[in-house]
């Protein structure tokens, strides 16, 4: 007999939303930076991926983040982390599935490497708190994904274990070390090849929408570069 997990937990930037990549270039490409120039210096730059974690571990506010990426950059720092992201939008099917799991009894969290909340909020307007049994932030806990702790952390706020547990992220190198704990992994690349892996591993059809559980999210008015 197949054993059903009964707790999901969901990375966010990625899985519940629109993918983080192209928003980044299209950023790269509206403020007329040379290809590749954005990857070289927030992903591939020793110090900046320092600073990025410590934004995630809460040791560094997003102010200060954006001022040291703009310099690497070359461009101004207002609200830089806004602006790179600016286009993200939600990913609807993957919200419907987490809600249709939560109506079905599934407990579902979230857990995030947090990349501060001001001046731009990643989660304004997705209701985390109402529509998700558990919201673990890196900030707010000081240790980030991958490491084993902030796992612990969602899991002891669901109530659940690892093995009764799916997790879900789009970067590859987290999972591994949930896999560890005991969790079923999903690695978020296409959200109907996730959903379809979810159904499988929660027993449950997950396709079924419910509009009223969308959170409404505000489209920026104007794009700055």
């Amino acid at each position: 007999m197949t054993l059903h997990r009964k707790g999901l937990v969901l990375d966010f930037g990625g899985v519940l939303t629109t993918p983080l990549l192209p928003a980044a270039l299209a950023f790269e490409q509206r403020a007329g930076l040379a290809k590749g120039t954005l990857l070289t210096g927030l992903y591939l730059d020793g110090e900046t991926v320092r600073r990025t974690e410590e934004l995630e571990r809460g040791a560094r506010t997003q102010t200060q983040w954006n001022e040291g990426a703009a310099e690497r950059l070359g461009i101004p720092p207002d609200n830089l982390m806004g602006r790179i992201f600016a286009d993200l939008r939600p990913q609807p099917s993957m919200i419907a599935a987490a809600a249709a799991a939560r109506r079905a009894g599934v407990k579902v969290g979230i857990l995030s490497n947090s990349v501060g909340l001001s001046p731009w909020n990643l989660y304004d307007g997705y209701d985390l708190e109402t529509l998700y049994d558990a919201v673990v932030l890196s900030e707010v806990h000081g240790t980030r994904k991958p490491e084993p702790e902030i796992f612990r952390i969602v899991l002891d706020e669901l109530g659940l274990t690892a093995g009764e547990c799916v997790f879900v992220d789009d970067t590859e190198q987290h999972l591994r070390p949930a896999a560890e704990l005991g969790f079923a992994t999903v690695h978020a690349v296409d959200p109907a090849k996730t959903v379809a892996a979810l159904e499988g591993l929660l027993g449950l059809p997950l396709t079924d929408d419910d509009p009223d559980e969308h959170p409404r999210r505000v489209t920026p008015s104007r794009r700055q570069s």
